[in-house]
């Protein structure tokens, strides 16, 4: 990227820093207006704030743009960003578009669009990266180019988005929680497009990132056979919570669908209270026998999709060892494994001092435990004493956490006031009163 043209979908999770050099954020998106005679002019960026907020940040407020961050005066108006009208996202509604050359020679797609710095705080979208379609061989990828904005004009109307394919491979990079949060910011019928587009394993990720409310609406708008293999992909414990939000006889059509082993599991779950043990818990920990040795243990725990709250510690039980297993034997930390040589068996490892809870113990009688005793994870166990799943940290702050957690922001003027005194402590200036404010800059 040069100093002043830059391609939009590399600005995508830059940092953006304040002159302090503290973050204040990350890019989102960039927002530009249309122009009846030249292309289009740039007014801001959308920013990502602590609390998962999207705020509007002036183009005239940015200093720098370069070296994959992004530099601004300090002053950000933190009010949540809302779209207008004429207003359109490079991102979330450019890339992907059809356009046509002017010279007659046919069509193509937009892939990267390159915004450009004409003066101090004047940014324009100055070429297209464009893609022409595919030839006759099917490992024929189509012929790409550099063109001007003057040089095509789009076949689709201004503010139509783009094919969902194209902003699921400009988002391909981001974490699923920074994907759900994308996804709830895109219109409703938006949001179902992209959905019915991502693979079901990457779908999967993103429901449990989001509100149950939401995961309801876009599991319901997928055909049941669709909605059964994105369940399979998702951890019991949240396939389950999702399931029991759903109507009756949709739900119990759906585990129908979903493979065995996997509805075993979700319907286990749905057994047990919501506001128990057994209804936190997730069914897949690992587990081994008292014979397997340290290296067995920590080959386990290596992999790479394993979440970290499960790869705290090994389950060992009798077998059979799939849950609800043999009789539960204990539980071995992986720190406790660090410490002794690969060929010591794991059953003389045991944490003698941790006692599993019940299936049907209070979540706030877990909360105590694991507080208590600093512990990632607790295991559960049945009447017969054979283990049925373990409860982790993060199954405990789902339950306690308010239900719209995933999407509450800080206290607005709570951030206000320290984003206030870093400008003041930064520039050693006054703040203006916000309406003169927004005459002045453009933020809103």
């Amino acid at each position: 990227m040069s100093a002043t043209r830059v391609f939009v979908a590399r600005l995508a999770g830059c940092a953006v820093f304040d002159p302090a050099g503290d973050r204040v954020g990350k890019v989102r998106d960039v927002l530009v207006v249309y122009r009846r005679n030249d292309p289009p002019r740039v007014v801001g960026l959308i920013v990502e704030v602590p609390g998962k907020r999207r705020v509007f940040l002036s183009i005239g407020r940015v200093t720098s743009i370069g070296g994959g961050q992004i530099i601004t005066t300090g002053l950000i108006n933190l009010r949540r960003f809302e779209q207008r009208g004429g207003e359109v996202r490079v991102i979330a509604e450019m890339l992907g578009r059809k356009v046509t050359f002017n010279d007659g020679s046919g069509e193509a797609s937009v892939e990267d669009v390159a915004i450009e710095e004409l003066e101090p705080g004047e940014w324009e979208v100055e070429q297209l990266f464009v893609r022409r379609p595919k030839g006759a061989s099917p490992f024929s990828k189509g012929q790409s180019a550099y063109v001007t904005w003057r040089e095509v004009r789009e076949i689709t109307a201004s503010g139509e988005a783009q094919s969902a394919e194209q902003l699921i491979a400009t988002y391909s990079e981001l974490k699923p929680a920074d994907l759900a949060n994308t996804l709830l910011d895109l219109p409703v019928a938006r949001r179902q497009e992209v959905a019915e587009e991502l693979p079901d394993d990457r779908l999967a990720d993103v429901l449990e990132e989001m509100p149950e409310s939401d995961q309801v609406e876009i599991l319901s708008g997928l055909g049941d056979d669709r909605a059964a293999d994105v369940l399979d992909h998702m951890q019991p414990d949240d396939a389950a919570d999702l399931i029991a939000q759903l109507p009756e006889e949709r739900g119990e059509h759906l585990l129908e669908l979903m493979e065995p082993e996997e509805a075993e599991d979700v319907r286990m779950l749905l057994s047990y209270g919501p506001d128990t043990a057994g209804g936190l818990m997730t069914t897949e920990p690992i587990i081994v026998s008292a014979d397997a040795t340290v290296a067995e243990g920590l080959a386990l725990i290596r992999r790479h999709d394993l979440p970290p709250a499960l790869g705290a510690a090994v389950c060992l039980t009798l077998p059979p060892y799939e849950a609800p297993t043999g009789r539960f034997l204990g539980i071995v930390h992986f720190q406790r494994m660090l410490r002794y040589p690969p060929h010591e068996r794991l059953g003389t490892l045991i944490d003698q001092g941790l006692e599993p809870v019940g299936a049907d113990t209070s979540a706030a009688e877990v909360s105590r435990i694991l507080a208590s005793y600093d512990l990632v994870s607790v295991p559960v166990v049945d009447e017969k004493h054979r283990l049925v799943g373990v409860v982790t940290i993060d199954d405990v702050l789902d339950y306690l956490l308010p239900d719209d957690w995933r999407s509450h922001p800080e206290d607005e003027d709570e951030v206000s006031k320290r984003a206030t005194a870093r400008a003041q402590l930064t520039t050693g200036s006054i703040p203006i009163p916000s309406t003169a404010r927004r005459a002045a800059d453009g933020t809103r």
